[in-house]
Formats: structure tokens, sequence, C-alpha cells
């Protein structure tokens, strides 16, 4: 019977012995649980955020998904109080194992298992732990948490085998989900402490692994007291790994907590608006005319001619991984180089926020003070104000939630004149209020908005990209998404036509106003001025002026439908543009980019640079998987460019753009056009140098929201002094490679017209509103 006894144990034994052996056979194969292939196994980390690089090698912000906001580091980049803590508290004899920690199992076993001791540690290994963050879903109970142990040490072991200790160490770290929207060691380490994890005190890299613990519950934001226990309880294990001395333990675990926090976000950073216009171009799918609405269809048109031509949009979707996936910049880790600038960057956004907020804002705010139908002009009938709100209203998040509730209109409106706690945006952060949602409304739309591009004209580097003035609460972009009027801004285009068909900067016109027959109907263009009424001026004085009646006048020799066509070539595609006498004034809709990279032309002998956004792409690895090149077409000939040129040199030097040089004190060769819509509605700048174009849109969100005075609301007091600041922060760095002493590539004195125009008015104060009517 004793015989039988131990032979059954011993069969016991080895059967489970072999039972084991076959099951870890069978999870190392595949056939029980998942287990990477050993690709994956060699790159596990195969999610993390995308970098958006600058021109001068700054990283501007992150993509992310779900807010995984990872950015890797190596192991060079980690502060050895960080690889010591680690250590230390997670996992002491790492170095001695392969993956597995035999002794630190089984005494995890006994003590939980069979003594029930809580406080008795953890049996996983740091690779272990590897193994789970990278592989393990979220186990629903204990007994799937059980299961999925042996599948984490048979991965663990085969992670052993193909990485050193020291990256091992790396990618837990990288991996790590630290909370607060800080995935991996280096956003955390930003996130906490506003340093890179090679800057780390000892007290900061233990307080970052005492997360590794539980990071909820230890949060340092949220439970500070339990933070420095768990931090101190890190520094002891310090201690007694041999990390520490007493004396330095002791020290240590008295200081304070000494947080420096601040969420990371893709919000933050600079360019913000340029960041989130280039991800959802890359990202874009090819157009299909179902998924835009009847009402945008300018949009699906404009998509579909970027789709075509420009290699960059829709990039991601274009281009395959070796895996046959598309790239999606929220998870493959690529390294995005852009054009931008972050130097010249900040002088845009700087030179925004001083002349809207700090001198446009005050001065509406002031002059709606008091009006009832604020921030909305003072000249619409209360009938016409009703109507623009409710479809303001209707806009909402509120009246679509309350209607799909089955709210009546009349209980919709009761909800929006009902007074409420709010939250509401200010220049100065956000404050809490009582007001109703209708009024929060027009507080929304009291706000100014704003467009700014700058690119190179000789190979289209966008430089710099203000798309609004606060992302976070007008995300609009207006700089390549908002369509807006632009007045005066197109005449230099009609201009071009005139000399591409041999007329010249010299030639005259009547300055009378005129009677023209459109369409069988009268169309009588109005100006803003009588300067001159009645003479026989040059072409360049119109311009220079900005006067309607000379535009008027050309359109008259030109073919509407030539301008069209001509329009294209200056790469503004929008199919609304039709023929007609009244587009010689811009009753037409473009964006501010669309705007700046058609004046390029100009600068570069009549060759058209378009956007370029990006130079290259490198894939998580650091190989380079794409590179861009400049995209440029001849729109006019060099001689039509050099006549456009002088005139616009005009307009700065005498026009309506004069108060560049008298007022801001700009110096050095420039060009430029001012632009006003229909009742101050929309402001334009069009700013020319030899080695950048500019452009400047400022209006409200809506285009009854304006100036009544023109003194205020015309281009040259909205938008043009946004690109005299830009000019003057840029000259004035000298490590960015611009002077004001560098001249346009034409030629010496180069004048087409040598007629005497001494006396000439200068129209300066006296901006001419483009009426389109």
């Amino acid at each position: 019977m004793r015989k039988f006894i131990v032979r059954s144990l011993w069969s016991l034994l080895v059967a489970g012995v072999l039972t084991a052996a076959l099951a870890f056979y069978a999870i190392s194969e595949g056939w029980i649980g998942y287990m990477p292939p050993i690709e994956e196994l060699q790159n596990p980390i195969n999610r993390f955020a995308t970098q958006v690089i600058s021109a001068d090698g700054k990283i501007m912000g992150t993509w992310n998904y779900n807010r995984e906001n990872r950015i890797v580091v190596d192991y060079t980049q980690l502060s050895p109080s960080l690889v010591q803590a680690l250590v230390a508290t997670e996992d002491v004899r790492f170095y001695d194992h392969s993956g597995i920690d035999f002794y630190a199992l089984g005494r995890a076993v006994v003590k939980r298992g069979f003594l029930r001791q809580k406080s008795a540690g953890g049996g996983s290994t740091i690779t272990q732990q590897l193994a789970k963050q990278l592989y393990s879903e979220t186990a629903h109970s204990v007994i799937e948490r059980l299961l999925q142990k042996p599948i984490e040490w048979v991965i663990a072991v085969k992670l052993e085998r193909n990485y050193t200790k020291d990256e091992i160490i790396t990618m837990y770290l990288n991996y790590f989900d630290f909370l607060h929207n800080a995935v991996g060691i280096k956003t955390a380490s930003n996130t906490y402490f506003s340093k890179e994890p090679k800057d780390l005190k000892v007290t900061e890299a233990a307080v970052l692994i005492g997360l590794c613990k539980n990071p909820s519950y230890y949060n340092p934001v949220r439970h500070p007291d339990r933070a420095v226990a768990r931090r101190n309880v890190v520094l002891g294990q310090m201690q007694k790994a041999g990390y520490l001395s007493k004396a330095e333990y002791d020290k240590y675990a008295a200081e304070p907590l000494n947080l420096n926090f601040h969420v990371a976000d893709h919000k933050d950073g600079i360019a913000v608006y340029f960041r989130d216009f280039l991800r959802r171009y890359m990202m874009a799918k090819q157009p299909n005319r179902s998924d835009y609405p009847s009402w945008n269809m300018v949009k699906y048109h404009i998509d579909s001619i970027n789709w075509e031509t420009d290699p960059l949009y829709g990039w991601c979707n274009k281009n395959l991984k070796k895996n046959g996936d598309p790239y999606n910049v929220y998870t493959d880790g690529l390294k995005v180089y852009t054009t931008i600038d972050s130097r010249m960057q900040e002088y845009a956004e700087q030179s925004v926020r001083e002349h809207v907020v700090k001198y446009l804002q005050p001065a509406f705010n002031k002059e709606n003070r008091g009006h009832s139908n604020a921030p909305y002009s003072g000249s619409l009938s209360q009938e016409q104000l009703n109507k623009i709100i409710m479809r303001s209203v209707r806009q909402c998040e509120r009246y679509r939630v309350l209607k799909a509730e089955g709210a009546t209109e009349e209980q919709i409106m009761q909800s929006f004149r009902t007074k409420t706690e709010m939250s509401v945006f200010t220049y100065h952060g956000e404050i809490d209020t009582i007001m109703t949602p209708l009024d929060s409304i027009k507080y929304y739309k009291s706000f100014l908005r704003c467009g700014f591009m700058s690119m190179c004209p000789q190979n289209g580097q966008v430089k710099a990209y203000v798309g609004g003035l606060d992302f976070t609460h007008f995300a609009y972009d207006m700089a390549m998404d908002g369509r807006r009027q632009v007045g005066s801004t197109i005449k230099p285009f009609l201009y071009s036509l005139a000399m591409e068909n041999g007329f010249s900067p010299c030639d005259v016109a009547p300055n009378v106003q005129q009677t023209y027959i459109v369409a069988g109907k009268p169309w009588t263009p109005r100006n803003g001025s009588k300067a001159r009424y009645g003479d026989m001026v040059t072409l360049k004085w119109g311009l220079q002026q900005s006067n309607n009646w000379i535009s008027a006048y050309l359109m008259s020799k030109l073919n509407p439908q030539a301008f069209v066509t001509l329009l294209r070539e200056y790469g503004i595609n929008n199919p609304e543009i039709h023929p007609s006498m009244s587009l010689c004034l811009g009753p037409c809709e473009i964006t501010v980019g669309e705007m700046v990279s058609a004046y390029t032309a100009f600068v570069n002998h009549g060759i058209r640079a378009a956007h370029m956004f990006v130079t290259k792409i490198e894939d998580n690895e650091g190989n380079m998987i794409a590179q861009f090149q400049p995209r440029m077409n001849e729109v006019i000939s060099d001689e039509s460019a050099n006549k456009m040129l002088y005139m616009l040199k005009a307009v700065v030097d005498g026009g309506t753009a004069g108060r560049l040089r008298f007022k801001y004190g700009m110096t050095g060769e420039l060009g430029g056009k001012t632009g006003t819509t229909n009742n101050n509605s929309d402001a334009w700048f069009m700013g020319l140098t030899p080695t950048l174009v500019s452009g400047v849109w400022v209006g409200g969100d809506d285009r009854d929201i304006h100036f009544d005075s023109m003194a205020m609301g015309q281009g040259a007091s909205m938008a043009l002094p946004v690109f005299a600041y830009y000019m003057q922060r840029v000259y004035n760095d000298k490590r960015l490679g611009y002077n004001d002493k560098a001249v346009f590539d034409m030629p010496v004195d180069y004048d087409p017209c040598k007629m005497d125009e001494s006396g000439l008015e200068d129209a300066e104060g006296g901006e001419i509103e483009d009426v389109f009517e």
C-alpha cells in the first residue's frame, strides 16, 4: 500500500510537470491565449503619439488618441534615480532573473495564498508587468486574472530573450499610464514636474515610481498625503537596496511634494490651429460626395482637388505600412517635420493678440456698450436680429438635445431664456457666472475673430499660421477653413489680368461713376471717395487708392470668364465664383491661406507657390518615409509680375497702406493691399516683402457683427497693424535671417510710369469700402 501511494504521488507529480510543460508550450505556440508574433515582440511599443516638429527643431505638440499622449525616450534620457527607484520598489532582483522571479513568486503564493497576508508583496517582475501592459486585457474576475498570469510569464521570458535589461526598463517607463493624459515617463515628468526625465530629482523620481503601484489611489494631485506616504515607501526601498544612505533617506523623506502640475494636451503648445489642421489634412480620406452635406459642396470640391494635387492631403490613407495598413498619426509614433518656424509662429500669435485682443476688442466692446442689438450691428431691425439669433440657437448642442427629447419650440426657448450657472471664456481665463444660454450666445459672438498666415514666396513654406485667438473656445480655423468676402484684395488679380492683356500701370482711365449693363440690368458701382473725380488717372493710382470705379472700368474692358479662369490659376478654386462684373470688387469668399498663396506670384516672377506645410515624415524608428517638394505653377509673365509689384509697392508708398510707413515706421521695400467689405464686415491686409508674403483677416463670427465706424472697421485699421507688428518682430530677431534691407527681385529702379504724378492725394484714412450691389 505504501509503495502504491508513493508511486501515485510520483505519477501525479510527473503528470503535473508534464501538463504544466505542455500548457506552457501551448501558450508559447499561441494555442492557448494570445501570444504575440516574434516581430511584435521585437517592436512591442507600436502605439504612441506622433510628434509635430517645427523647422527650427522644436516639438510643437503631439497627436494622440483617446488622450494617450506618449512620447518615447531612450535609456540615456532617464535619470539614474528613476531606474534605481523602479528596481528597488518593483523588482529588486531584476538584474538576476530571466523574466520570472521564482523566489518572489513563491513568497507571494505562500503569504498571499496560504497565510492571507495582503501586504506580502507581489510576485510579478518588471518584465511581467511590461508584458501585462502590452498584451493583457483588463481582467473582470480573479479567475480571469489567474489565467492571464501564465501567458504573461511566457511573454516575459521571450521579452528577456529579445531585449537587454536597460531596454526593458525603458519600455516599461515609456508605456506606463501615469494618469492626467500622461502616458510614458517623458510626458509624466512634464505633467507633474515640468521637466525632462533626465532632470528629475530623487524625490520627484520616487513620486512617479510610487504611482506604478496604483496611479489613481496615489494620485499626487488629488491625494497629496497618500502620494507623499507612497514616495517615502519608495525612498525606503531605495535605502534598503543600497541606493540611498540613512541620512539621504531622512533628508528626502522630509521634503514637501513640490508639484509643478500641468496637464499635457494636444491643444497645448504653439500653432494649435495649425496642428489641428495638419492632423485633419494628413488623415483625410478620399472625398466622397455622399459624405458632404448639400450646403458644403465647396469643401467637397476643394478636398477633391487637394486629393489629386497635394501628396500631403490624405497622406496617411494614400500610403501603407509594411503590414498593409494605412498610417495613423494617433498611434504610429511618426515625426512630422513642418515648415513652421516656432519663433515666427510665436511672433504671429503675439501680434494677433496685441492688436485684436488688446486694442480692437476693447474698442469694439466700447462701441457696443448700451446698444440693444449688441454685438450685432445697430442697423438691423428686430426681425432681422431675431432671425440671426435663432439660426445660432438651432446650431447649439442644447437645442439639439432638447429637440431630441421631444421638447416643443416654446419649451426650448424658455430653456434658452432661463438663467443658469456656467463658466464662460475671457482673455484672462474662464470665470463662473450666471446668465441665460441666449445671452451666452451673444456673449461669445461678441469676440472678434482673426486669421493669419505667412509663407515664403520662393518655395511655399508656411512659416506662421494663426487660425484664431483661442482654440478651446473658438475652434473654427480662419486660416484655411473659414471663407470670407475678400473685398479690394481681389483687385491685384484683376489688374494682373489687365497687365497680361497689354495694359500698363501708366495707362489712364476715367475716374467717374459709370453705369454698366449686366445681364440686361444696370449696375452702378459706388466709391468711398471723390478724390480727383472726373480726372483721367493712371491704373497705378487706381490700385494705390483702391478705387472701385477704376476696377469696374478695367473689368468692362476684360472678359469676366477669363478673370475666373485666372483666379483658378492663382489657386482660388471656390466653385461658387462665377463670372460677373461685380467680381472685380471681391464679393467672393476665399480663405486667408488661398489669398497668401495667390499673392506669392507677384513676388516670385509670376509663379505661384502652393502651400508647403511639411518637409518630411519619419517613422518611429527614424526612417524617412516621405519627403515633400515645393509645388509651383506659372500664373502670369515675369513682366506682368514686375508691373504688379510696382503698383503694390505704391499702395504702401502713398496709398491705403501708407500707415506702415508713417505710423509703424517700417522701412525697406514693402508691397501690400488693403480690403474692406460692405458695412466693414471683413477687414483684410495682404503684405509683401522680398522674402515673406503674409495675409490677415479680422472680423466677426457673423457678417452682421462689425464696427459701424469706417475709421475702426477698415482693413487699414483692423488688419494691417497685425502685419506691421509681426514684421517688426521678425526683423528684430536677427537669428531668423530676415532683413529689412532686402529688395524685391526685379530690375533696379524699375518704373514703367515716368509721368509726373506729384500732388496726388494720399487716401490714407479714407479706406474705400467695396460696395457690391
